[in-house]
């Protein structure tokens, strides 16, 4: 497997954000309440990720060392402010779902944690391959949490309006708890569980 291939790959699994790494979990726990949110989450993060990502790793061996956090911040923060400002004029109803979530990914520990840990020590093509399996590692999180309190927190499941089936069982007596935030805290724990349980998901 290649350099590329091998980086993306980790991040699905070795180094999943949410499972493994026990990262970002606040949005995790807030926006995890419908496919909508999960979908809009995970193309913030993406931006700004692969962008932070390709920057930091372009600029490593001319910041110095000890202003790297402050810029590593800024740049970051402009990102985020972009992907806020394009939200808001094309994706409103994205933007009222997630938001205050949406600008505070400026400090989600996943972004600054992949610029600090891997971006600034790596080249560009590598920080790339880590930004993509990152944020694919993070998305299948999400829509995994997503879909599990939707569905029993609802009694069914939508997509961008779009009715994909119900569960007759709970369409009229949903399991209202799964939406609220302790349904967040049971699903993430058990699926954690599960997950360090059967060796699906482990750190290196």
């Amino acid at each position: 497997m290649g350099k590329f291939a091998k980086e993306f790959a980790k991040g699905l699994i070795l180094s999943n954000p949410v499972f493994v790494l026990a990262l970002g979990l606040c949005p995790t726990l807030a926006i995890s309440t419908s496919i909508d949110n999960a979908l809009g989450m995970t193309l913030a993060v993406l931006i700004v990720l692969l962008g932070s990502n390709i920057i930091i790793a372009a600029i490593r061996n001319y910041v110095p060392n000890i202003t790297r956090i402050p810029i590593f911040i800024v740049i970051i923060a402009t990102l985020v402010t972009v992907v806020n400002l394009i939200f808001h004029a094309y994706l409103p109803a994205t933007y009222e779902a997630l938001g205050i979530f949406l600008p505070l990914v400026v400090v989600n520990c996943i972004i600054l944690g992949r610029a600090e840990a891997f971006a600034s020590k790596n080249p560009v093509i590598h920080s790339i391959a880590d930004a993509l399996g990152i944020t694919v590692g993070f998305m299948l999180a999400l829509l995994m949490i997503s879909f599990i309190r939707q569905v029993l927190g609802t009694g069914g499941l939508s997509v961008f309006g779009h009715d994909l089936f119900s569960l007759p069982v709970l369409r009229d007596h949903p399991i209202a708890i799964f939406i609220l935030p302790y349904g967040a805290f049971l699903v993430i724990g058990l699926l954690m569980g599960l997950f360090r349980r059967t060796g699906v998901m482990k750190s290196e």
